[in-house]
């Protein structure tokens, strides 16, 4: 069943055309990835969907609910969760006050300590630095802060940009083992990443995307095998 349908979409930045036109599908309970080089347009897609960037031509739907025109805050709401490219926490806030900030539509103090604790179970250190400034952590550990911040949305679309950038290898290893558990227990997973072969290995299927138009799909094995991509993203 299709939670999420990109069809036609043209993404502008002012004059530049960021999209040209993209298909993309998720399907609920799947590991979507799409794979391409800087600037091809897989930052510009998460942003399209979650309302941070404005689409000019064609519709993106959630649910079969036309969300194509709908604000960040309003998506948020839907159960859409994008984790941004760079973390963007906020630095000068707790850990916990970081964490807060991901359940600021939520009143009752019950279902977010609830959510609290079920992020503490995925990242324990961050039950354990909860008073630390977010800015002092390291980079995977504001990546765990990041990620944990959008569960407490207690989304049905987590959306991750990049979240291996810049980290260790152990800690990359980490973020995806995460990223499959979340996916085991329900939660559908569209998943930007410069490491291909990690991405696709995980992944039910896969987009490549370049100069903002998808040029190859498929299943995520087929795609490891595929010629093209193996040249182009795994050497």
């Amino acid at each position: 069943m299709s939670l999420l349908q990109l069809t036609k979409v043209e993404t502008y930045y002012g004059g530049i055309q960021a999209l040209k036109g993209i298909n993309l599908t998720v399907n609920k309970g799947e590991i979507v990835t799409l794979i391409g080089s800087n600037g091809a347009g897989k930052s510009t897609t998460l942003k399209s969907i979650s309302g941070l960037a404005s689409v000019r031509a064609g519709s993106i739907l959630y649910n079969e609910l036309d969300i194509t025109s709908m604000p960040a805050h309003q998506t948020s709401f839907l159960g859409i969760a994008h984790v941004p490219e760079g973390r963007k926490i906020f630095p000068k806030l707790s850990v916990k006050e970081n964490l807060l900030m991901g359940a600021f539509s939520v009143k009752s103090k019950a279902v977010i300590q609830e959510r609290l604790e079920r992020v503490f179970q995925y990242f324990p250190i961050l039950k354990d630095r909860q008073k630390q400034q977010g800015g002092t952590m390291s980079g995977g550990e504001q990546q765990m802060l990041a990620i944990g911040r959008a569960l407490m949305l207690k989304p049905d679309l987590l959306m991750l940009d990049e979240p291996s950038m810049g980290l260790a290898p152990i800690i990359v290893e980490q973020i995806f083992d995460i990223i499959k558990e979340l996916n085991e227990e329900g939660i559908t997973i569209l998943l930007v990443e410069q490491n291909a072969y990690q991405a696709l290995n995980i992944a039910h299927r896969g987009y490549v995307i370049q100069n903002g138009d998808i040029k190859l799909q498929g299943l995520g094995y087929d795609l490891i095998k595929n010629d093209e991509v193996r040249e182009a993203y795994l050497a």
